[in-house]
């Protein structure tokens, strides 16, 4: 497995570790439909949070959560829809971006609540 794969998977396990250490319940990981992907669907005080997670070693040349373009985002928000529907949900949905830098054991985790809000298409 390439070195970012390993770091990207790395990085997942510590923002789901991080979620469940804050009261959130992980409904799902990696959830995927088709070409829709979602990292983490999560639950906290019945409000459905859809988590994307953006791992870095370091900060030198941009930030995570400057990688969640408005292609990005809409490529979220369109994945949230569809595990919506899927799951026939009707709870509050919000977007959080959880950044994760470093290596495995010392990573520093920021938890951006609300990062976006889907627009309108």
């Amino acid at each position: 497995m390439a070195q970012h794969n390993t770091l990207g998977k790395a990085g997942e396990e510590a923002a789901a570790r991080y979620l469940e250490q804050n009261g959130y319940t992980i409904r799902d990981r990696n959830w995927r439909k088709n070409h829709l992907e979602l990292d983490i669907v999560a639950t906290k005080h019945e409000e459905l949070v859809i988590v994307e997670v953006k791992t870095r070693s370091n900060t030198d040349y941009i930030e995570p959560q400057d990688a969640v373009n408005w292609q990005k985002i809409r490529r979220i928000v369109v994945a949230a829809d569809a595990y919506i529907k899927h799951f026939r949900l009707d709870i509050p949905v919000r977007f959080d971006i959880l950044t994760v830098v470093g290596e495995p054991g010392t990573f520093k985790i920021e938890h951006i609540k609300d990062a976006f809000y889907p627009p309108m298409f």
